[in-house]
């Protein structure tokens, strides 16, 4: 019989491999779907490439690799006969067949008991032998049997409480040296200091410099100057800006070149202001919160729907998906775009093909897993009733068991790597998390079918020199609408005040709190408070050549077929305090946005001229025109608060000046962002002070940037150097912020071709009312003069929508907490809370924090 065994597997042998140190063996999950061990088929587990599959996929590994040798590996589950004693130990057949295959925990282990078998079976004649069969089988097939069986499954490294690698202790963190540069950090407001990137910055705690990261292959991070900034200086430490929580920052060693713990982060930021260890308190069950407790329990309650007799629900589209371990924030967002059926058009719709032409490496592939995920959640297959035999011991014993759900690991692992955030176990952010995966259904989205054009719309700016009163018209593509939530427009701002009298007189006299007041805000107000003017940080005007006040308001400039809108709930305080504010809003399920349709240039207004900043004339030059010409209108009073404060007095006067006088705290915000500029404490300079001048660059010596937002020419010439079409060229720079490595990866996956068409794409309703008209009329001339006149593709409609889901956040910060969500299925909300799907009764819309509307038809 060896000598038979050893014959039949002879032509196998040179495929058997043996797992090597970074050989990943996926023994416990399919890489097409949630099969695993202990599904009824089992799993089979490729000899050379160790990926795992289903009974329904292992034939086109198969006929696609020509690997014929797999291990087939099959956990039978059992319910623990009790005995005498009151029940048996939870014995294991083949024990070390499965040494390092973890238990599935939804079943308890006191009450169920494992049998484990693995064979081998040789494809295509499906020739299966047992295992173990140490004397029958070759050397070598033995040794990798052995191999895969011990080796730790595909995720188990990453498990039980971390997905990221682990971080160890930089060598300069204890003897790092902080200048004494009386830098200090603002709780927002960040820019980096040598472009405008206002996200992934980095505060290097050195010297204080605040710059932007490394771009990422997800589309999102900086122009890489926190990097330069190192070459530059050798200065080894920087901290990521908004992952400053109690418990720690994200840490970089540039000169280890990898993330590190720094045990004094607390003392190096607050070199710079910055006072972590106050930021929040801890409560005994781990829960970040603050002193205000009893309305974040009343909060859980609420958006969890405790205490209800909530059904459970099965079936296609009511698959509930297992939490990681502060995974939730992906789950509700996953659940609400295979809720859209772009999307499930897209990845279940297109399953086959998808699978068909998937890589070798299916574990790896963005659209094979998301068509794995979209088939779990929308395929009914794994969110089955209960048998009826079940469900009556269930009412006796009145214990209702829920779904299993689906694991999202291996889409959680490929969709975060490379992501210093994600990647992470802890809790994050569900909006930037949205916005992540829609980066990446972009970036993997080449040919003309791309889901994420549904959430895709124009956002009109126009900007207007406060002096001058002449404007400039921009448009730039947005997913998701951000909307404040303005506490003075509160419906019961009267209880409010007298809570917080309350309050204040209990804490002076040692009392006990009152019950906190949740504030009610309309959604109309929050409405309003986007459509204000606000402020431009480092508006230079080109009708006056110099920095002035400027304002700006935003309307959309086409109405997406689905609308994302994010309440801003969160914020820092004065002293860097996180916190998130207590409101509910009074969200409509109906919505109308037409008012708020951009209608571009008007007849009445004059543009801005596309003039660049002037050159800076020598010191003598300054001096000898200022003598001669009166000085510029400045709030005096302002201007000696601030130098009272100890900044220098010319830089004060620039800064109240270039606030347009709006008071000393704008002129603060001012004076912290420009304090490293050379010319920060020198003579306030005007156009009209210096001449007529040549103009120069985009970047003036000053730091201001024009805001015609045309990319830098030195960009467009590389860009062009390679035969890419000018046109082409600056409408990549545009959508990529003038990144480089972004912008060549853009035009590969927008060819110029697909985009000839576009503007026959731009409206799915024709449009039926006035202003949508005059938006149309307007389109050409509200873009930049080198924009190509297809622009990017949008689904332009009526702006009426309905709401048809919420994800909901319970805790004090995003960087803790929960999240569930709603979906509005058939009529009918249901609640998905992690792998527990039921109809909602009572669906807490007015404690959401991302909503998401679908637009009504013109009928």
């Amino acid at each position: 019989m060896a000598t038979d065994l050893g014959e039949l597997l002879v032509p196998y042998m040179p495929t058997i491999r043996v797992p090597k140190t970074g050989d990943r063996v996926f023994k416990s999950e399919c890489a097409f779907s949630f099969d695993s061990p202990e599904s009824e088929g089992g799993l089979y587990v490729c000899m050379n490439t160790f990926l795992g599959f289903g009974r329904e996929h292992v034939e086109r590994h198969y006929r696609k690799t020509g690997q014929s040798v797999y291990m087939h590996l099959k956990r039978h589950v059992k319910e623990k006969s009790t005995g005498a004693a009151g029940g048996a130990v939870p014995r294991r057949r083949n024990g070390k067949v499965f040494l390092d295959l973890e238990l599935n925990r939804d079943f308890n282990g006191e009450d169920y008991e494992y049998e484990d078998e693995a064979k081998l079976v040789i494809f295509p004649d499906h020739f299966e032998i047992a295992l173990p069969n140490i004397e029958e089988l070759p050397a070598l097939v033995t040794i990798a049997c052995d191999a895969v069986l011990n080796a730790p499954s595909a995720y188990k490294k990453q498990e039980p409480e971390s997905w990221e690698e682990e971080i160890q202790v930089s060598r300069h963190a204890r003897s790092l040296r902080q200048l004494d540069n009386e830098v200090r950090i603002p709780p927002s407001g960040w820019k980096c200091q040598k472009c405008e990137m206002r996200e992934n910055l980095w505060l290097n705690l050195t010297d204080g410099a605040m710059l932007c990261g490394k771009w990422f292959f997800d589309g999102s991070g900086g122009n890489g100057h926190a990097l330069d900034h190192y070459k530059e200086t050798k200065h080894p430490l920087a901290v990521k800006l908004d992952t400053i929580t109690p418990d720690g920052a994200d840490v970089y060693s540039f000169e280890e070149e990898e993330a590190v713990i720094d045990p004094q982060i607390s003392e190096h930021l607050s070199h710079f202001g910055i006072d972590m260890l106050q930021m929040q308190k801890k409560t005994e069950n781990g829960l970040h919160t603050d002193n205000n407790a009893r309305p974040r329990v009343s909060e859980w309650e609420v958006i969890q729907e405790s205490g209800m007799k909530l059904k459970a629900v099965y079936g296609s589209g009511h698959t509930g998906i297992k939490n990681l371990g502060n995974s939730c924030y992906l789950s509700t967002v996953i659940q609400v775009l295979f809720s859209i059926p772009d999307f499930q058009r897209m990845y279940v719709g297109n399953l086959q093909r998808i699978f068909d032409y998937s890589p070798l490496d299916p574990t790896q592939d963005f659209a094979t897993q998301m068509a794995k995920v979209g088939h779990g959640l929308l395929s009914g297959q794994y969110s089955k009733p209960p048998m009826k035999s079940e469900l009556i011991e269930q009412v006796m014993k009145e214990e209702y068991k829920q779904q299993k759900g689906i694991s999202p690991r291996m889409l959680k692992s490929l969709v975060s790597r490379g992501h210093p955030e994600f990647s992470s176990n802890r809790q994050q952010d569900a909006q930037e998390f949205f916005l992540h995966m829609i980066n990446l259904v972009e970036r993997n989205s080449t040919s003309s079918e791309n889901p994420s054009d549904a959430f895709r719309f124009l956002v009109e700016e126009r900007v207007q020199c406060c002096q001058t009163r002449r404007v400039r018209y921009t448009q730039r593509v947005d997913y998701c609408i951000q909307l404040p939530a303005p506490i003075e427009a509160a419906t019961n701002r009267e209880e409010l005040l007298s809570y917080e009298a309350k309050r204040r007189e209990a804490e002076e006299n040692m009392r006990t709190p009152p019950e906190p007041v949740r504030a009610r805000i309309p959604f109309t107000a929050c409405l309003q408070a986007f459509t204000e003017p606000e402020n431009v940080p480092d508006f230079w005007s080109s009708a006056l050549q110099a920095k002035s006040a400027g304002v700006k308001t935003s309307r959309f400039a086409s109405f997406p077929e689905y609308l994302a809108v994010q309440i801003k709930k969160f914020t820092f305080g004065v002293d860097w305090v996180p916190k998130k504010l207590d409101l509910g809003i009074d969200v409509p399920d109906f919505l109308d946005l037409s008012r708020l349709r951009a209608i571009g240039l008007q007849s009445s207004e004059e543009e801005l001229p596309d003039l660049m900043p002037p050159i800076v004339l020598p010191e003598d030059s300054r001096d000898n025109s200022m003598s001669s010409l009166d000085s510029p209108e400045i709030d005096e009073a302002a201007v000696m608060q601030l130098a009272e404060m100890g900044f220098p007095l010319e830089a004060c006067r620039k800064a109240v000046y270039y606030t347009g006088n709006m008071g000393p705290e704008m002129a603060f915000n001012w004076i912290i962002a420009h304090m490293e500029e050379p010319d920060f404490a020198e003579p306030l300079m005007l156009p009209f002070m210096l001449g007529p001048g040549p103009s120069i660059s985009a970047e003036s010596p000053t730091g201001a940037t024009p805001l015609d937002n045309s990319p830098p020419e030195e960009s467009i010439a590389i860009l062009t150097s390679m035969g890419f079409p000018r046109t082409h060229t600056i409408q990549a720079l545009k959508a990529t912020n003038n990144n480089l490595e972004r912008a060549l990866d853009w035009i590969f996956t927008h060819p110029e071709q697909d985009e000839i068409d576009t503007l026959s794409n731009m409206a799915d309703t024709e449009p039926n009312d006035t202003a949508l008209s005059n938006a149309n009329s307007h389109s050409d001339s509200t873009l930049s003069p080198d924009r190509d006149t297809s622009g990017p593709r949008v689904k332009d409609g009526p702006g009426r929508y309905e709401l048809f889901a919420v994800i909901s956040h319970m805790g004090a910060s995003t960087m803790s907490g929960h999240y569930v969500c709603h979906i509005k299925k058939e009529g009918r909300w249901v609640i998905y809370n992690d792998h527990k799907v039921s109809f909602s009764e009572r669906p807490p819309k007015d404690l959401g924090y991302i909503y998401f509307y679908h637009r009504l038809s013109s009928s």
